[in-house]
């Protein structure tokens, strides 16, 4: 067994930037109530996490070696014998995602398009119920995926003795066999996209509207929350009785 590099810096960077704005965006949306403007966040977070995923999708198709999705291996019969491996205590190490990792790193991306899409069609006032449903489930599943990959990663690490975790901080894995290691971590390119994630997420900002909770950008209006004006009118509106409009009746 040896280690090499496996994984660039911009795979590991989309790792934990995907992992804290999901669990951010997750956090808002479970403590702060929708009625706050503070809850208009979520939204924020979760265009920014879908962007993100855009990067990555990217990157899945000119990166290197194991960033490309060519090396995942998605095959039912891969998955089989990746599980019954993992039984009988045989499991190869490799370079690559495993089936399993593999797995979850597509449905993980379905799922952020998934909710990016059914959060604008909320926000647009589309069919909002119905959206909403469709939303949550996607929510939980996603939940669910996390989960399971993170269960996966410490039965691995416990299994066998291998902290395969650190293989996104590092990009170093073990491996058993003879795949080539990757010649360089591309860090440049990792700067590259953490400007233009940076970037994006300041311009959605700045095109945030606190006031009236709407956010106008990429050519779209989404109403994130209620607007404060308009509790305030509806307040003035009750204040003002039917006989607040009384003239001189002495003549």
């Amino acid at each position: 067994m040896r280690k090499s590099l496996a994984y660039d810096l911009p795979t590991r960077l989309f790792h934990w930037i995907f992992a804290g704005l999901f669990v951010s965006a997750f956090f808002i949306a479970k403590t702060i109530d929708d009625d706050s403007p503070t809850y208009a966040y979520h939204m924020l977070l979760g265009i920014t996490l879908a962007f993100t995923a855009a990067l990555r999708i990217i990157w899945g198709v000119i990166g290197t070696r194991y960033a490309r999705f060519t090396s995942f291996r998605l095959s039912p019969r891969e998955m089989i014998e990746y599980f019954s491996s993992l039984l009988s205590n045989k499991t190869r190490r490799e370079l690559g995602h495993n089936p399993a990792s593999s797995w979850a790193a597509i449905t993980m991306l379905f799922f952020t398009f998934g909710l990016a899409f059914t959060g604008i069609q909320m926000a647009q006032g589309n069919n909002k119920e119905f959206f909403e449903e469709i939303h949550e489930l996607f929510a939980n599943a996603f939940v669910i995926t996390v989960v399971a990959h993170i269960g996966g990663v410490i039965f691995h690490t416990l299994r066998h003795k291998d902290p395969i975790a650190l293989s996104m901080v590092t990009g170093q894995k073990t491996s058993d066999g003879n795949e080539p290691a990757i010649q360089s971590s591309r860090p440049v390119i990792a700067i590259l996209f953490l400007i233009l994630i940076a970037a994006f997420g300041v311009n959605l900002v700045r095109n945030y509207d606190s006031t009236t909770q709407k956010l106008n950008a990429f050519g779209l209006s989404l109403q994130l929350g209620e607007a404060e004006n308009e509790n305030d009118g509806a307040s003035d509106s009750d204040d003002e009785g039917p006989g607040d409009d009384d003239g001189d009746d002495d003549d």
